[in-house]
């Protein structure tokens, strides 16, 4: 099967003038790709951040031709009754074209504090809202008094539909766990081929241990640097990185392919057998064109080695 592609939408394709935006998300349709995704963060490290919901209803009104994925949404950090409301308004004029990816936030403690949020609550505050989420998003009426939420007779019409698919992010066991019980499938990110491979059969294993179909979404999300000088490539790349993450680049490098399109595809590839069935690839290259056509090149590469393999 061959892995669907999508790009990131850089900050530098959301904040050009509106006009420029829209020929950008074209230029990413002609690149062949799926989808974009976009981030969700209230004040990350430094101070940045967006929210995934909005962004996702601007492209999403930008261009109807793309699917748009939110990876990952911190549900943690809201009421699961207005993100309800939201999705189900995103998905009126949207229909279909929304992938919801939930995590939980546990790279800055100090984002989730400021929230008014205890960090140590953050997985079972993310269960409680996966639960009700999708019972409103049902469209029936329901009633919930749990750890961190209670209400009566809530009920979001019209619902979603298609219904919205949720993959859930994380590289920790309790992020699998909660994948299997309560997603449509895993978002990776920071792994080798084949943790990918055992953390996509454990997620499976929960779902059927659940009683749950086997989830059909399981992804990955690629730090990526495009040039055909590999070092200047690299260095970009740890750049950008760090000044995000604020950890030294070696931490995620062997995750992190440099180089040209074909190396990148190649380094891709190694994952489709392992259960990939889609990419967000998160390009930086010396401009916005440069990083669409190189996505361009790495999927068509990618596509050509799949349909080679046996």
């Amino acid at each position: 099967m061959k892995p669907r592609v999508g790009m990131l939408a850089s900050p530098e394709i959301l904040r050009a003038p509106v006009s420029e935006r829209a020929g950008h998300f074209g230029r990413v349709v002609d690149a062949g790709c799926s989808h974009v995704f976009v981030a969700d963060h209230v004040s990350f490290h430094v101070g940045i951040g967006m929210d995934g919901l909005v962004q996702a209803a601007l492209i999403a009104g930008l261009e109807p031709r793309l699917q748009v994925v939110v990876g990952v949404y911190l549900l943690a950090l809201r009421h699961p009754v207005p993100v309800a409301r939201q999705i189900a308004t995103l998905c009126e004029s949207a229909p279909g074209r929304l992938v919801l990816g939930v995590g939980v936030g546990g790279e800055d403690r100090h984002e989730i504090e400021i929230c008014g949020v205890d960090p140590r609550t953050r997985g079972r505050r993310t269960d409680e809202c996966l639960t009700v989420l999708q019972g409103l998003l049902s469209g029936e009426p329901i009633s919930h008094a749990g750890e961190f939420f209670e209400f009566d007779s809530a009920r979001i019409v019209p619902a979603p539909d298609p219904a919205v698919p949720i993959v859930v992010g994380g590289r920790s066991d309790a992020a699998i766990r909660r994948a299997g019980r309560l997603g449509d499938g895993w978002l990776g990110v920071w792994c080798s081929p084949e943790r990918f491979a055992r953390a996509a059969a454990e997620v499976d294993e929960h779902a059927s241990a659940a009683g749950r179909s086997v989830p059909e979404h399981h992804g990955l999300q690629v730090w990526l640097s495009v040039d055909a000088n590999r070092d200047r490539a690299r260095t970009r790349l740890a750049r950008g990185m760090e000044s995000i993450y604020r950890v030294p680049f070696e931490r995620f490098e062997k995750y992190s392919p440099c180089g040209e399109p074909g190396e990148i595809a190649d380094f891709l590839a190694r994952y489709a057998p392992a259960g990939c069935r889609f990419f967000n690839l998160m390009p930086l290259a010396e401009s916005v064109e440069a990083g669409i056509d190189a996505i361009a090149e790495i999927r068509e590469r990618l596509h050509a080695g799949s349909e080679e393999s046996p």
